[in-house]
């Protein structure tokens, strides 16, 4: 189950990469967070901790269903869900998250083997959403393909702290959740102007702006 669920993880993200509808990455990035919510509900039964299992349901609760909704209203106030234009193409894009994955596994030595248990040699699959993620952030222009960057981000790094030390303690994790949330509404709020003053709009149109 746990095996299962860290795996979703990692193909949610790549899933990512290889979407251009948002309204199909606000259901993958749904997805990614119930699975992450799984991994640190499967740990907190495993571990018998309750701190770990209350985490599981901030996980749920944010990433699996509060911030999808969030960005589901960026996707339909501010985009019109027309194919996109990444600065990388979609077959360059999955070329690249393969090169990513095989990086993560190789630069992850180290963790797994100061870990070394089952579950921390599963660490890699966090840091190769992590690096997926900022690779959204680079590839991508819409403000919806940015915060799901972030997002994928933020994913990557609660995976790595729920695989090598059984979760994070409750109140970090409700912290940096909230921190990301703000990250995401501020965002949010952001793309709604620029789309009611500018119409559709990517992130590199900004560079064009003067004063």
């Amino acid at each position: 189950m746990l095996s299962l669920a860290v795996g979703s993880v990692l193909v949610c993200a790549i899933i990512a990469i290889w979407v251009s509808s948002t309204r199909l990455l606000i259901r993958v990035l749904a997805t990614q967070g119930l699975a992450l919510g799984i991994v640190a509900l499967v740990l907190g039964m495993h571990e018998r901790d309750l701190s770990l299992a209350a985490t599981a349901v901030v996980v749920l609760a944010l990433k699996g269903v509060f911030m999808p909704l969030m960005l589901s209203k960026v996707g339909s106030r501010s985009l019109n869900n027309l194919g996109l234009k990444p600065l990388v193409n979609i077959p360059a894009s999955l070329a690249a998250s393969a090169v990513l994955i095989v990086l993560a596994f190789g630069s992850s030595r180290v963790i797994t083997s100061f870990v070394d248990t089952p579950i921390g040699s599963l660490a890699p699959v966090g840091v190769a959403t992590l690096l997926i993620g900022f690779f959204v952030l680079v590839a991508r222009r819409r403000p919806v393909f940015q915060m799901a960057g972030l997002m994928l981000v933020d994913n990557g790094i609660d995976l790595v702290a729920f695989l090598c030390s059984a979760g994070v303690p409750f109140l970090i994790e409700l912290g940096v959740s909230l921190d990301v949330l703000l990250a995401v509404v501020v965002l949010m709020v952001l793309a709604q102007r620029l789309a009611t003053e500018f119409g559709d709009l990517d992130v590199g149109d900004l560079r064009e702006l003067h004063d």
